[in-house]
């Protein structure tokens, strides 16, 4: 069944998330439209992990209505999870990329998996996506031989292999210097100007500064969203003592 709304892709009603059977977030409204970013601030363990977790069915709705694109997550079937997963890219802090294979054999394992059988189509994704991140030259390379910031442009060609309609980004900035994460958050903007939708747990309140979006703070065990109002000067501490 569709959503009311094709540009609705989230839509979160009174949502309890629960991981290993334990309630982390409470009572949670939340709803993302198409090319939209919105970024989860909070403390380390406030639950921007496990919310992030919850769009792509690995932690689970305890209560409340959720919906991600055209899955009633209340109602999702183990077998229906793939199909979910492959409307959504997943960009990590940590990267996750095989360490034994090079760029393009990383990318062409995912297109592989999600049933792509056709040499040439491969090929020709795989030269779309890193030519869209600008590392159409390295694809030849293992990932130990590329820098921090290199790293992180392939893993967000790879979450972008399957055309997503939303990206969840999980701190993909917190391992890489000022100057890096500054290219990779202007990569991840024109990810949104797509016409992609991004959601991104960050730390960084510059990143919120200069990439304006909506912003919802995660602190003990609920989810708020900071009006635009507020967010002039404030600090990642200042939202600590609201």
């Amino acid at each position: 069944m569709q959503t009311a709304d094709s540009n609705l892709f989230i839509d979160y009603r009174g949502v309890n998330v629960s991981y290993n059977h334990v309630d982390v977030l409470r009572n949670v409204d939340f709803k993302l439209d198409k090319g939209e970013i919105v970024y989860l601030i909070g403390r380390v363990g406030c639950g921007k992990s496990t919310l992030l977790k919850s769009f792509y069915a690995e932690a689970r709705i305890s209560e409340g209505k959720a919906r991600v694109l055209n899955f009633d997550l209340n109602k999702i079937k183990g077998k229906q999870v793939p199909f979910l997963r492959r409307k959504l890219g997943i960009v990590f802090q940590d990267f996750k990329l095989l360490t034994d294979r090079s760029v393009n054999d990383n990318l062409e394992f995912v297109l592989r998996a999600t049933d792509m059988k056709d040499s040439a189509s491969i090929n020709r994704r795989i030269k779309e996506v890193l030519d869209f991140v600008g590392m159409s030259a390295k694809g030849y390379k293992m990932p130990h031989e590329l820098s921090g910031g290199e790293q992180q442009r392939v893993v967000i060609a790879r979450a972008l292999l399957n055309n997503p309609q939303i990206i969840l980004a999980d701190e993909p900035t917190g391992n890489l210097d000022a100057h890096t994460g500054k290219e990779i958050m202007q990569l991840i903007y024109q990810v949104v100007e797509s016409g992609t939708s991004v959601v991104m747990a960050t730390h960084n309140m510059r990143w919120i500064s200069m990439f304006p979006g909506r912003v919802f703070h995660c602190v003990e065990g609920k989810l708020t969203e900071i009006p635009s109002s507020q967010l002039e000067n404030f600090t990642l501490d200042d939202f600590y003592n609201l």
